[in-house]
């Protein structure tokens, strides 16, 4: 009776399951509509996801690919990578700024007005692409030729979408910005719609045309949904493009591999400190990096290094937390032939995380320089033979010679006794040789 019971449940299941397949699968005719989401910057991470999404959608037949846009801004390669793969497409494009409070920026807009379709949730908007340098003031030559390559680039795309061309120049020319309605209203945008299904059932119908001029009606009545996200490889050139992150990574890669070679023996400072200096060095190929902020930041590393060997009473460390700021600002490139640097778009690690890790560097360097002062008076009190009877831990196995640590530093040992010392085993220095100790299992200087 039991295995009848087994085998009853099992069959239910496996019918749930079959059931539960093919209700996720359209049925034959049902338009389909792959979704994209694109909720920050613009860079060649999400650049490849918009792009393989077209080919993906073109390659399946899908009804459409709606991409939902809340974006501030980006690379310029990477927009304009993008924009040209949306006006070849051969697939119907529909872009959205959603959600509510959400805004296109600078290479939204380019990105937004590409689209088949144009929409925009309510109490959304769009604009601001101007052209401005993050490190400095752009020589009138420099500003001219910035801002007409943008305008001739946002002509191009309004001019092929039949677009407000004069709006899409001032967004550029006069940083324009412009909500949901007066959006509609300009013919910046096609339509309005609260949420996907209002938007999919106003398209339906609609007259497009793909690719090289080949007319298109829309078919999107009882379209089934099919949201694709970022594949992993997407998501780390994404994360890996985020200029907190990339600061983090220098930092942290920087400081390990000092820590390495300080102590040597450590490991594990420096196999972090190697693979963040790889990613680091990943994340120039995507980010253009300013050599002049690269080498104000290492100057001021240099100074927290040096505070250690001399004694500066925080003049040293001082210096290192200021040059490690102003590098830290002018770290990335800002200028306009690579990113579309609006008033919301800042190519730059966030103050957020440059100043906290300024002053917490700043304070450990004080912290370790007072260590270590109060370490060398101590020892010039007691001399070199002060270490003599400290206890210890054995670092390595000391069958003639090995390490130990000794009142927290690693030092080369001698075995004093004939039997090896075993790594881990607590040991007592018994005589001191220069920088090289000699020690004995704490058990046998005891028996002795």
């Amino acid at each position: 009776m039991r295995k009848a019971r087994t085998i009853l449940f099992t069959a239910f299941l496996i019918l749930g399951l079959a059931l539960w397949a093919l209700a996720q699968v359209a049925a034959p005719g049902t338009p389909v509509v792959h979704v994209l989401t694109v909720d920050g910057a613009i860079n060649p991470g999400s650049a490849d996801y918009i792009i393989r999404a077209v080919e993906t959608a073109t390659a399946a037949g899908a009804a459409a690919l709606l991409i939902e846009i809340d974006t501030p801004g980006g690379l310029v390669d990477s927009t304009q990578d993008i924009v040209k793969a949306m006006l070849d497409a051969d697939v119907p494009i529909i872009t959205y700024v959603t959600p509510p409070g959400a805004h296109a920026g600078s290479a939204g807009v380019m990105i937004t007005l590409a689209g088949h379709v144009a929409a925009m949730a309510p109490s959304t908007r769009i604009g601001a692409a101007s052209p401005v340098s993050m490190t400095g003031e752009m020589d009138e030559t420099m500003r001219a030729k910035a801002t007409n390559d943008i305008v001739g680039f946002v002509e191009a795309i309004a001019k092929k979408r039949g677009r407000n061309v004069e709006w899409a120049k001032k967004a550029v020319t006069e940083a324009a910005v412009v909500t949901d309605d007066e959006a509609l209203k300009q013919k910046v945008v096609d339509l309005i719609a609260k949420d996907v299904d209002e938007l999919l059932a106003l398209a339906d119908g609609m007259e497009i045309v793909l690719g090289h001029d080949k007319k298109h009606t829309l078919a999107l009545a009882g379209a089934t949904l099919d949201r694709r996200s970022m594949t992993w490889k997407q998501k780390l050139v994404f994360y890996l493009a985020d200029p907190n992150l990339v600061y983090l990574f220098m930092i942290i890669g920087m400081l390990g591999l000092y820590a390495e070679f300080s102590n040597p023996g450590m490991i594990l400072p420096g196999v972090v400190g190697v693979i963040s200096l790889v990613l680091f060095a990943v994340s120039t190929q995507i980010l253009p990096i300013n050599t002049v902020g690269l080498l104000l930041i290492v100057a001021g590393i240099v100074l927290f290094i040096l505070e250690f060997k001399f004694t500066s009473f925080g003049a040293l460390t001082a210096g290192g937390v200021v040059l490690l700021i102003v590098g830290s600002l002018f770290l990335f490139e800002n200028t306009p032939d690579k990113v579309f640097p609006a008033a919301e778009f800042q190519l730059q690690a966030s103050l957020g995380v440059i100043l906290p890790t300024a002053i917490a560097m700043g304070l450990f360097t004080l912290f370790v320089a007072y260590k270590v002062i109060r370490g060398q008076v101590q020892k010039g009190r007691t001399g070199q033979e002060g270490i003599v009877g400290e206890t210890g831990t054995a670092a390595s196995e000391i069958a003639r010679k090995g390490k130990v640590l000794v009142q927290g530093v690693y030092w080369e040992a001698e075995n004093a006794a004939a039997a090896p010392i075993p790594a881990g085993a607590e040991i007592r220095v018994v005589a001191a040789d220069g920088l090289r100790l000699k020690v004995a299992m704490l058990n046998e200087t005891k028996e002795s």
